[in-house]
């Protein structure tokens, strides 16, 4: 199998600072969306070190209105225990942790083919199906994001290195996900399952059909480290390949 890490997922957006200690990320086109706007550090931060960079990229986000500040820690370290007890004394802060998995497409499952499911490439023909089932699940983090969402929707849509896939349900518009095709790896993005649609094999369905489409590349993932899922991945016969601490600070 490929060797796999977290510089294998896709981020949108571009790179307007780097230094010896992070990575800053923005996307001018989402200035809403928290997994795009960013600091990525490359070694661990002390205290000191971690609110110089808190402070750099919350200025540069008030220029933009944007009233967050993400950060990612380096792949597969701990965090340290004074940056721990440092977070913990503002409640604001929210950690969390990504979880990386790949697999080989011959070792996905195989999935009983189900006459009411049937998954396709999106195409002029469904691109409104698309976008009408993405609207309603972006709408969740308001109407904003889910309006800016569209144009990147558009955008994905007429990229040839980002593939989009729909599920229908007996007809109606179920479930969908993204693909971002690289050299050797096809990365599985925003697989969702409409609520109303959920323990039938949807999910299933559209993973089968990425494995179907690209037998040549490791297939890769990043699953919330707290959620569900990534169970899931593990009994699909996904291998955890390691994992990744997060922060999360929104301002009012």
């Amino acid at each position: 199998m490929e060797k796999i890490a977290f510089h294998n997922i896709y981020k949108p957006g571009q790179t307007v600072l780097e230094n010896d200690l992070f990575i800053h990320n923005h996307n001018p086109e989402m200035l809403l969306q928290y997994d795009s706007n960013f600091i990525s550090f490359k070694r661990m931060p002390s205290v000191q070190e971690f609110e110089e960079a808190h402070q750099y990229l919350r200025n540069f986000h008030q220029k933009y209105g944007q009233k967050h500040v993400r950060f990612y820690f380096p792949d597969g370290e701990e965090l340290s225990g004074e940056l721990v007890a440092f977070f913990q004394q503002d409640k604001d802060y929210t950690v969390g942790f990504l979880e990386l998995f790949a697999i080989l497409p011959a070792d996905f499952p195989e999935v009983q083919e189900r006459e009411e499911i049937k998954v396709e490439n999106v195409t002029d023909k469904t691109w409104n199906d698309y976008l009408e089932f993405q609207y309603e699940q972006d709408s969740v983090y308001g109407e904003n994001f889910a309006e800016k969402k569209k144009a990147q929707h558009l955008r994905n849509y007429k990229d040839e290195s980002i593939q989009q896939l729909i599920a229908f349900y007996k007809g109606k518009a179920a479930g969908s996900v993204d693909v971002i095709i690289k050299e050797r790896t096809a990365e599985i993005d925003g697989l969702m399952v409409h609520e109303d649609f959920q323990k039938k094999g949807i999910g299933s369905s559209l993973q089968k059909s990425v494995m179907d489409q690209y037998k040549d590349k490791t297939i890769i993932l990043v699953a919330d480290g707290e959620d569900t899922p990534k169970e899931m991945y593990r009994r699909q016969n996904y291998r955890y390949i390691g994992k990744k601490y997060n922060l999360l600070k929104i301002y009012e």
